[in-house]
């Protein structure tokens, strides 16, 4: 074979690889293209929260700088999208005061939420002598004597979107539900033993993604 011949199979294997990694380069990009468009046609819109109620089964600041409570809090999340699921891949429920974690964390099982669906979760969250900030120990004493205290119960997660087989990437769920409980008219809230009381809200909550 001469040097000629050789050079010419060799640019013809060259032209073929090339035809070979732009035909894949064009498919990849009519496929990506395929989903963006879908994307912004469907554009997701966040789901829904409400802090339906809030059972309070301790709250002891007697402790200077530390306080004991316990809450069980009934959330409802509610999917708008009508060709659009989706996956909670982390939900961690706990109590603010006043921009103070007072309360562990309490994880909520992932779930799947179709087109229009409504889930309920009711965790409880908890903490026992959690320290409290000086200049927030003396706001929470003052807010306990005039018997009402605003915290705002919070969910920090992460979700996935489902649009028919393709699942987005994780996306970052921050949901805040403020729950205002009046501890000196009880009578505002029910009974439901050992002296726990359940407050009625039904709360709209702020949902950031």
């Amino acid at each position: 074979m001469s040097v000629k011949e050789c050079n010419h199979h060799k640019d013809k294997k060259k032209k073929i690889f090339q035809r070979i990694f732009w035909g894949i380069v064009i498919f990849l990009f009519i496929i990506l293209l395929t989903i963006l468009i879908v994307w912004a046609t469907l554009r997701p819109t966040k789901p829904t929260f409400i802090l339906q109620d809030i059972t309070v089964y301790a709250f002891n600041a007697t402790v200077p700088n530390f306080l004991t409570s316990n809450f069980q809090v009934t959330l409802s999340s509610r999917n708008p999208n009508d060709k659009i699921g989706v996956y909670y891949d982390r939900l961690d429920t706990y109590v603010v005061y006043r921009s103070q974690q007072i309360t562990l964390r309490t994880a909520i099982p992932p779930s799947y939420q179709g087109h229009k669906e409504v889930d309920v979760w009711s965790p409880f969250v908890y903490g026992n002598n959690v320290p409290v900030a000086p200049y927030n120990f003396v706001a929470l004493s003052q807010d306990q004597s005039n018997g009402n205290i605003l915290v705002t119960v919070n969910i920090d997660g992460s979700v996935r979107w489902k649009v028919g087989t393709f699942i987005s990437g994780h996306y970052h769920i921050y949901i805040r539900c403020p729950a205002y409980i009046n501890f000196g008219a009880q009578n505002n809230g029910i009974f439901v033993g050992n002296n726990a009381v359940k407050y009625q809200l039904v709360q709209q909550c702020t949902v950031s993604v």
